[in-house]
């Protein structure tokens, strides 16, 4: 059916130019101003597409040839590349990627934030982007009459088989060929999503860069594991960091990967690892940034915005199992760090114990419920730093900041949309945005991290 409103009808084929990129990795092309999303293409080529959606104002195209390709197209080294959704930029070269992410701060910066003026610095990138990724957790299911284990394919839930992932730690790699091979031969049965039955569901890897460690986290519908000591000696046998095997129980009908119970079947509970010379104990389930190289430049930016001269009180509102926290204490009088998941404090606990750190302390709570309630025992903060999840800073604890009125704050974000929104609010509340440094921690994917720099007016 042809959309009224489009200058474009479904099934009609076109030759376009791309203009521009979004936020996902598609090409954009404006046909009369209407814009046409083209997955595959980049900007500067001339490309023939068919129309395969329209809505009103923007629709879907798909990529039949490229007559004139960009000179930052690159061929993809993984060969599953284009059937698989876990990366969205490999046809692209580095700096392209590198400079496109800057482009999407600046826009969000522009548009969002209404900041034009404030500097958005290069994006900071790496020396070599491929096997950066620590953790890797991949679906497993039966397909056409096997056990396949992959990454869906880009907008669906079938899963594309492999055997390596170019962007995760060989070891990562290692855990899933042998965790697969094992399931096959020991017939443990694939999860199956529709009938929920089954019992293998995910294999979660983890691997320790400095120590050379590694965790397996087998996640399974529920608590019974077929030949638990069978699988168990063959990851000992095939994988010589392994220092733990961890099952996660969860019984759910949910896309959500982890359940609610964790056993350690084998090894220890913690693998280790480091940050500029502060170690981490990192349990099945912690958070911890999968790419420790650029975690390092992104804190030592935070820590270099946040300008401590050992005499100051720091709050970090999202600080999970205290990354950033421990990184701030080395140069702050005092750092509070509060964070929703038990667990997590409990390892932060943990992490400033391992690193002799007794100017930290932890609280399990909301931050915009502790803050207010450590504001109210007399902590004045100096500087806030806020590392929140993708959909950005509760809105109550943007009023609390603007209540507590530190002099600075350092905003470390995974999202440049729900950033700039953030940034708008407190500059709107008597803040002024400094600067804005975008950081590369996912290498061939569109995501990018920024952490920016607000002084109160």
């Amino acid at each position: 059916m042809k959309n009224q409103n489009a200058p474009v009808q479904k099934n009609q084929t076109l030759t376009v130019t791309i203009d521009d990129l979004t936020h996902d990795g598609s090409g954009v092309a404006k046909v009369d101003g209407y814009a046409l999303f083209v997955p595959q293409a980049l900007p500067g080529e001339t490309a023939k597409i068919k129309v395969i959606k329209t809505k009103k104002g923007y629709g879907f195209a798909r990529l039949l040839e490229i007559e004139e390709a960009s000179k930052h197209r690159v061929e993809p080294p993984c060969p599953i590349f284009y059937k698989c959704g876990g990366c969205q930029t490999q046809h692209m070269d580095y700096e392209a990627q590198l400079s496109s992410k800057q482009k999407q701060v600046k826009d969000v910066m522009e548009r969002v934030a209404k900041l034009p003026d404030v500097p958005v610095h290069p994006v900071i990138g790496m020396e070599d982007p491929w096997r950066y990724r620590n953790k890797s957790q991949v679906p497993v299911a039966f397909q056409n009459g096997e056990l396949v284990a992959g990454f869906y394919a880009k907008r669906s839930h079938s899963i594309v088989d492999m055997d390596q992932c170019i962007i995760q730690h060989k070891e990562n790699d290692l855990v899933v060929q042998t965790v697969k091979r094992l399931a096959k031969e020991l017939a443990i049965p694939a999860y199956n999503e529709e009938k929920h039955n089954g019992v293998l569901r995910h294999i979660v890897a983890r691997y320790g860069k400095t120590t050379n460690q590694v965790m397996v986290v087998l996640v399974t519908k529920g608590k019974k594991l077929p030949r638990q000591q069978e699988l168990i000696d063959g990851i000992q046998k095939k994988i010589p960091g392994v220092v733990s095997i961890v099952q996660n129980v969860n019984s759910e009908r949910t896309n959500v990967i982890f359940g609610k119970q964790t056993d350690v079947l084998w090894g220890e509970t913690y693998l280790y690892d480091e940050i500029n010379g502060i170690r981490f104990a990192i349990s099945a389930r912690s958070f911890y940034q999968v790419n420790p190289d650029q975690t390092n430049r992104l804190y030592s930016k935070a820590l270099e915005y946040a300008d401590l001269n050992g005499t100051e009180t720091v709050i970090d509102a999202y600080c999970g199992i205290g990354t950033i926290s421990l990184f701030l204490a080395e140069k702050a009088k005092h750092v509070y760090g509060v964070e929703i998941v038990p667990e997590a404090i409990t390892d932060a606990k943990r992490n400033a114990k391992l690193n002799h750190i007794d100017n930290a302390t932890f609280a399990v709570g909301e931050a915009e419920k502790v803050i207010p309630w450590w504001h109210a025992q007399g902590i004045q903060a100096d500087v806030i730093v806020v590392d929140p999840p993708r959909k950005g800073c509760d809105e109550t604890l943007l009023k609390t900041m603007l209540q507590m009125k530190p002099k600075r704050i350092v905003y470390v974000s995974c999202n440049p949309g729900t950033l700039a929104r953030d940034l708008r609010i407190l500059e709107d509340g008597g803040y002024a945005t400094q600067e804005v440094t975008p950081v590369d921690m996912f290498p061939q994917t569109t995501h990018v991290e920024c952490v920016a720099v607000l002084e109160l007016k």
